[in-house]
């Protein structure tokens, strides 16, 4: 009976702390675990920075992009890009041009 009362009396100023410690653990868990956690938000970073990587390179195919279509504008024509693009398309070369040939067979 005294090893009851005992433990009924030590066990009111265990019973706190232990509750307080458990609750700190709990938040502390969900504070690196949960959904708007630590983690989560080092995996959006990562998202963010790749997101904003593609965002450089489209933005600088674009500038090349428009680059060359200004220079194909009827105001602005470069005669320079008129002939690369006609010799490109009607597969011509000049007289003097240089033509390489690749073996299909070796190339596999």
């Amino acid at each position: 009976m005294y090893l009851l009362q005992e433990f009924r009396a030590r066990s009111r100023h265990v019973i706190g702390p232990l509750l307080g410690t458990l609750a700190i653990g709990y938040f502390a868990f969900h504070v690196v675990h949960g959904d708007r956690g630590l983690i989560a938000w080092w995996k959006i970073k990562q998202r963010v920075d790749a997101a904003k990587q593609a965002m450089h390179i489209s933005r600088a195919e674009r500038k090349t992009i428009e680059r060359r279509v200004s220079l194909m504008e009827p105001g602005s024509l470069d005669p320079d890009m008129l002939e690369e693009r006609a010799r490109l398309m009607l597969n011509y070369g000049h007289v003097d041009d240089i033509v390489i040939l690749e073996d299909r067979k070796r190339r596999k």
